[in-house]
């Protein structure tokens, strides 16, 4: 089960979303973020404050149409995370929630207040995988197959209190829906309300191949040189090449992997937000 939370809607043409400062440093996706204007925190509000303002003001005067994803979470989920996110909830006097983390309230209500009257709503949205199964990138590489739904709903900005703290108490209840959405999906295998499968498209997997086929054929076409060549030099350095490189795209991948995530949520606390 997946919370992305809150997407605050400008359009569908490119993404951002507030991450942890440290992907900046992940190669490639890393740098990627940065220069694609992704908004970093270091999960420390007194710190990441006028950071977080700036960057949604710099957004709020974006040129283009675009989703801001909002994990509000904060981290990825593990029982112990929870465990200690419930026992914040019960000294605070809310609810305690079964399938998700105590939201942080922080950026969301910031987010709301930076981006009043530039988006028109925010989405909540729920993945579930069927089967109980737990999907990851190296998964996907080795082609297995995973089968999700999803629950969206659409809240128009105007519906959200402008004042914090209630605009923080929306956001619990929203929680606390989001949880029971969960336990009646648990129950019945599928989401409430209208459904709909978006149809198949082929366009996916034309791009797919006309990158593979403009990508690879050279890369298959050096590789063939270097073996008719019979130098053995040559081929252990290009085998040594694509060994690098399967175990820098592992290293990538290990980044997403809820085992290797931070310890972040880890440490109770007792502070309000």
């Amino acid at each position: 089960m997946m919370s992305l939370d809150c997407c605050f809607c400008f359009s569908s043409k490119s993404s951002k979303v507030l991450a942890k400062r440290e992907l900046l440093y992940v190669p490639l996706i890393g740098w990627t973020w940065y220069f694609l204007e992704i908004v970093f925190c270091k999960r420390k509000w007194e710190e990441d404050r006028d950071t977080v303002i700036e960057g949604l003001k710099r957004l709020a005067d974006y040129p283009e149409y675009m989703w801001f994803l909002l994990y509000c979470e904060g981290t990825r989920f593990t029982e112990t995370k929870h465990r200690i996110s419930m026992e914040v909830a019960e000294s605070k006097g809310l609810p305690k929630l079964k399938y998700h983390l105590l939201p942080r309230t922080k950026g969301f209500t910031t987010a709301v207040q930076c981006l009043r009257g530039t988006v028109s709503a925010v989405y909540d949205v729920t993945l579930n995988f069927r089967g109980n199964k737990n999907p990851s990138l190296l998964g996907i590489l080795y082609g297995k197959k995973y089968e999700a739904d999803m629950c969206v709903r659409r809240f128009p900005l105007e519906d959200i209190p402008q004042d914090e703290k209630e605009a923080a108490n929306w956001l619990h209840k929203l929680y606390q829906e989001k949880d029971a959405l969960q336990e009646m999906y648990n129950q019945e295998g599928v989401f409430p309300g209208q459904q709909f499968k978006p149809p198949r498209r082929p366009w996916t997997l034309l791009n797919f191949l006309f990158w593979a086929t403009v990508l690879l054929s050279p890369l298959f076409t050096f590789g063939f040189g270097v073996f008719a060549s019979g130098s053995p030099l040559l081929i252990l350095a290009f085998l040594g090449l694509v060994g690098a490189a399967s175990f820098g795209v592992r290293r990538l991948i290990g980044v997403t992997e809820i085992e290797k995530g931070s310890s972040y949520g880890n440490q109770e606390f007792k502070k309000k937000e």
